[in-house]
Parts: structure tokens; C-alpha cells; sequence
């Protein structure tokens, strides 16, 4: 009996790893893919306009996704990618184009429904276009008036705002990553951490600030490391952590030529110079 139930947990293991192997195994064929989904729209009237606003969601394929992101724009926001798209790529983008510009019914629900679908049929095909996809312009259109937004907030003072903005952006950042250059979430980690240390959320700051290091490393960002490594020494001293490695590094950062300033910006006059 005790040999049968020895054989059983080792079929049993055997066919698990099977199954994960499997599962590996599909995932290597079916690479993760970026999808579109412009699920509803909302039209706001003020005393000068009435325009239409679209909400797009960005989702990673498969099981890959585990959080729903979404911002909102204009189709004016479309229209400005196609030409800023058209400036660097133009003969690439000869079939692509978001559908033409309406001069009645924009307020037509099946209307609205129909452009909804073409704008999002737009954006696959952007995103099927390799030059296309790893442009910073993409990425762009998907992060940028949200990015700028926060650091009006985290220049105001509202932090907590900010933060909320900013999560959302990273969240973002992270579906895009595959394509995009690394340094593409620096500016948000950076901010994220300066947020964070504002709100007295240090371990939180730390996390950010950890994140964000290796990528300014890997970018060469000399002002972004020291800054963000003066920052982490900071903070591993106020929750008791060793910081001589962060120390070590940082004198080495000095010490090499060019020489860095003497009065040396903070990580949160950096990340304000950013967007300035």
C-alpha cells in the first residue's frame, strides 16, 4: 500500500510538471501582445465647446494582465498622433490612418458607435506596425497629458492626488515597457518616490527609488543615480537598513570625471525640471 501511495505522488508530480511545462510552452508561442478596447465615450459641453471624449483601455494579452488601465481623449488627441506619427514614419503609416473628421452628427449615438470601433481598429494597427510601437510617440499618447498632470498636483502640493495619477501612469508604462526604451518609467518611479517621501511613506519611497536606480544605472543618467542614490541612503537610515553599498556607489559617482556640482539637484527638482 505505502508503495502504491509513493508511485501515485510521483505520477501525480510528473503530470504537474508536465502541465507546467505545457503551459510554458504556450506562452513561448504566443507572445504578449498589446489590445485596445474603446468600451464607451462621454460628451462634454461647456459654454465655448461640445466635444466628444473616448475611453480607451490598454490591456496585455492572455493571462498577462492583471490590472485595467484607461485614459481618456479626444479625437483631436488621435488626430495629432497620426501627424506627429507621419513626421518621423511616413511610408510606413500609408494604410494606417484614424478614420476622417465629421462635419454632422458627431453626437449620434451609432455614430459614436462606429467611431469608437475605428479609432480602436486604428490603434491595433499602429501597434502592428514595428517602427510604430517602439516610438516614444505611442507611448506618449497613452501617458503624457496623465504624467503632466501629476506633476502639476505634486508641484501644488496635493501628493496624495499625484500618487493616485501616477499609478495609474506606471501601470501603463508597464504594458508599454516591452516595446519602449527602458528609461520610459524612470520619470514616473522617480516621481513616485518623491510623492511618497512627502506623504512620510518611506518604505513605499524606498521601493520606488529601488525600482528607479537600476534603470537611471543602465541609462547613464549620472544626476538621476547620485540623486536618487542620496535619496536612498536617506531613507534606509530612517528605517534602519544598511546603506554603505549606496554610500560606496555614490562616492564612486563623485569621484569619477566629469565631476558631478557641488550643490547637486534633488531627486524632486529633477523630476519637476522633467516636465518644465
Amino acid at each position: 500500500m505505502a508503495e502504491t501511495n509513493l508511485m501515485s505522488a510521483a505520477s501525480a508530480l510528473t503530470t504537474k510538471q508536465l502541465q507546467q511545462k505545457l503551459s510554458s510552452e504556450k506562452k513561448s508561442e504566443h507572445p504578449v501582445l498589446l489590445l485596445f478596447e474603446i468600451p464607451s465615450t462621454r460628451v462634454v459641453e461647456n459654454q465655448l465647446s461640445k466635444y466628444v471624449v473616448y475611453e480607451v483601455v490598454v490591456m496585455l494579452s492572455g493571462s498577462f494582465d492583471s490590472r485595467r488601465v484607461s485614459v481618456e481623449r479626444r479625437y483631436s488627441d488621435f488626430l495629432r498622433l497620426q501627424r506627429l506619427l507621419l513626421q518621423e514614419f511616413d511610408s510606413a503609416l500609408e494604410d494606417v490612418s484614424p478614420p476622417p473628421k465629421l462635419l454632422s452628427g458627431n453626437f449620434c449615438a451609432a455614430v459614436l458607435l462606429q467611431r469608437r470601433l475605428s479609432l480602436q481598429d486604428y490603434l491595433a494597427k499602429l501597434f502592428s506596425t514595428r517602427c510604430v510601437r517602439r516610438s516614444p510617440l505611442f507611448a506618449a499618447f497613452f501617458t503624457d497629458a496623465e504624467q503632466r498632470g501629476a506633476l502639476v498636483l505634486l508641484r501644488g502640493g496635493q501628493f496624495s492626488p499625484a500618487l493616485r495619477q501616477l499609478e495609474d501612469v506606471l501601470a501603463l508604462q508597464d504594458k508599454l515597457q516591452c516595446w519602449q526604451s527602458p528609461a520610459l518609467r524612470l520619470p514616473t518611479l522617480c516621481a513616485l518616490a518623491v510623492c511618497h517621501c512627502d506623504l512620510q511613506q518611506h518604505q513605499e519611497a524606498l521601493d520606488a527609488a529601488q525600482r528607479a536606480l537600476p534603470v537611471a544605472r543602465r541609462c547613464g543618467l549620472r544626476s538621476h543615480r547620485a540623486a536618487l542614490l542620496r535619496l536612498l541612503m536617506d531613507l534606509s537610515y530612517r528605517l534602519g537598513l544598511p546603506g554603505a553599498r549606496l554610500q560606496d556607489e555614490l562616492q564612486g559617482l563623485q569621484d569619477r570625471p566629469p565631476s558631478l556640482k557641488d550643490d547637486p539637484p534633488t531627486l524632486k527638482e529633477l523630476v519637476i525640471q522633467q516636465f518644465t
